[in-house]
């Protein structure tokens, strides 16, 4: 009885870890991406007159290179279908950055951080989750 006992709790003390461990990774990830979509956002807002091009795009390749390594550690505890969401919205953003099409890529933007929001708060451990 004891043995099984210190078993269960053993099981359920690694989940938890597993869990912190894994919604922190989550949030670091978001975070920085969401970041990184910010100040594009914030170079794209500065005027359409006043774009620096290579910045914009630029920005947008780091974000993809950091997403890249992102992606690779989230697909393992986070449902593919949410991560295939921002990928989409964020291949639709690259587009309007490479065609200057900026008023096009601020809703893109947008679009993309609300994603990655839900993401985030799907992954949370909080009572909305359980129930």
């Amino acid at each position: 009885m004891i043995k099984e006992l210190a078993i269960s709790i053993i099981i359920v003390v690694l989940i938890f870890i597993g869990n912190t461990v894994t919604e922190n990774y989550t949030k670091i990830s978001i975070d920085d991406t969401v970041n990184g979509l910010s100040e594009l956002r914030q170079e794209i807002i500065k005027g359409e007159n006043d774009i620096n091009t290579d910045i914009a795009k630029q920005e947008i390749k780091e974000i993809e290179k950091q997403w890249k390594i992102k992606y690779e550690k989230l697909a393992y505890y986070i449902e593919h279908d949410e991560l295939e969401k921002f990928r989409t919205e964020f291949v639709a953003l690259k587009g309007y950055v490479e065609k200057e099409e900026y008023s096009e890529a601020l809703p893109s933007i947008d679009r993309s951080v609300f994603i990655l929001q839900h993401i985030k708060e799907k992954t949370e451990l909080n009572m909305k989750n359980i129930f």
